[in-house]
C-alpha cells in the first residue's frame, strides 16, 4: 500500500508518519519509507542522529540511475536525457517492487533499524546553497514521482511517503499516487485550511482523504474538528510522553507508545489496507499518462527536445500481474 501524510507545517505529519512506520516494522510489515519534505526530519524521528541523518544519500543525486534503471528496454523511450518525473512505464520498463534488492534501493535507500524490525529510508535531500535562488524543490521529488510510476506492491507490503507541507504537493501529479492520504490537522482555522484545499483538489481524482486530528487536548478541540472536516475524521492523538522523549532523542521501547496512540495507529493502518480492494490499476495509469502529457505540454518536450507523448505505451497497465522488463 502507498501511504501519504500531509499537512501544514509544524501540523505533526513527520511525527504521525514516523510513528505509523514505527507501527508496521512492529508488525513485521516490510516497509519503504520515503522523506518528500524539503525539511528533512524524518531520519531523525526515526532515531537516527545528525551525522548518520545528514550521511543519507539524495534520491535526486543518482537521478541519472534512476532512470536508467527504470528506462530497461522500453523503446520508446530513446534516452534517460529524455525522461521527465512523470515519464510512465511501459513494455519493456523496469519495476521496482518493495521486497526486493536492486539498484535504485543500493544507492538511494539505506536500512533503518527499529524496534521489531528494519525499514529502508530514502530522502529527496534538503536544499543546499547551490540550490538557493536557482531550483525548484519540486526538481527534486521528481525522482520520488518516478519511482512511484513504477512501482508495484501488494497487500501488506507498504510505502509511506512524508509529504511537503501545505498544499505544495499539488505541484506535480504525485498526489495522485497513494492508496491512502491521511492528512494531520491540528484543531485551529489554520490546521484544517490545507485540508479544505486538499479535498477540493483532490475531489476530481478519487484521491482517498482522511483526517488525523492532531495536538487535539479536549473535547472542545475535539468538536471543532469533527464540525470542519466531518465524515473525513478518522482518528485523534492526545499528548504523547513518549513522542515528547523522542523529540529529546531519547525514546523508550516503541511497546510503551500510549495505549490510545497505539490503537490509532492500528486504525491508521486497518483504513489504509481497506483500500486495496477498491485498487483500480486502469484509473492509476490513466491519471500517470494524464499529468505526463501535461507537463509534456508545458515544459518537458521544450526542456527534453523530445515529444514526450511518443512515450506512452497505450497498451500498457500496471499492475501487480505485471513483468518487469530485462
Amino acid at each position: 500500500m502507498k501511504i501519504a501524510f500531509v499537512g501544514k507545517g509544524g501540523s505533526g505529519k513527520t511525527t504521525l508518519s514516523s510513528l505509523f512506520i514505527r507501527h508496521l516494522a512492529t508488525e513485521g510489515a516490510p516497509v519503504v519509507a520515503v522523506d518528500a519534505d524539503i525539511n528533512q526530519h524524518l531520519g531523525a524521528a526515526l532515531g537516527l542522529n545528525e551525522s548518520e541523518a545528514a550521511a543519507l544519500p539524495a534520491m535526486g543525486d543518482h537521478l541519472l540511475l534512476i532512470k536508467d534503471h527504470l528506462r530497461g528496454t522500453n523503446p520508446r523511450i530513446a534516452s534517460a536525457d529524455t525522461m521527465i518525473k512523470t515519464t510512465p512505464p511501459g513494455e519493456g520498463s523496469r519495476l521496482l517492487r518493495v521486497q526486493e534488492d536492486n539498484p535504485v534501493y543500493d544507492a538511494c535507500a539505506r536500512p533503518v533499524a527499529l524496534d521489531g524490525g528494519t525499514i529502508r529510508l530514502m530522502v529527496t535531500g534538503p536544499f543546499t546553497d547551490a540550490d538557493l535562488g536557482v531550483a525548484c524543490y519540486h526538481s527534486k521529488t521528481g525522482a520520488v514521482e518516478l519511482c512511484l510510476n513504477h512501482l508495484v506492491d501488494g497487500p501488506d507490503e507498504y510505502v509511506v511517503v512524508d509529504m511537503t507541507a501545505g498544499s505544495d504537493s499539488f505541484a506535480s501529479g504525485m498526489f495522485t499516487r497513494f492508496d491512502m492520504t491521511f492528512l494531520v490537522a491540528e484543531p485551529t482555522r489554520k490546521g484544517v485550511s490545507v485540508y479544505r484545499q486538499y479535498k477540493e483538489y483532490a475531489r476530481d481524482f478519487g484521491v482517498a482523504l482522511r483526517v488525523v486530528g492532531n495536538k487535539v487536548q479536549g473535547p472542545d478541540d475535539l468538536d471543532f474538528l469533527r464540525a470542519e472536516v466531518g465524515d473525513d475524521l478518522l482518528v485523534n492523538v492526545g499528548h504523547s510522553d513518549w513522542v515528547r522523549a523522542m523529540e529529546k532523542g531519547r525514546p523508550p521501547r516503541f511497546a510503551a507508545l500510549e495505549e490510545s496512540n497505539r490503537l490509532a495507529l492500528r486504525a491508521l493502518r486497518e483504513a489504509a489496507d481497506a483500500t486495496y480492494e477498491r485498487r483500480d490499476w486502469e484509473r492509476y495509469t490513466r491519471q500517470m499518462v494524464h499529468f505526463h502529457l501535461k507537463n509534456a505540454r508545458s515544459w518537458g518536450n521544450e526542456r527534453t527536445g523530445a515529444d514526450l507523448a511518443a512515450q506512452i505505451d497505450p497498451g500498457f497497465v500496471l499492475g501487480e500481474s505485471v513483468t518487469a522488463g530485462a
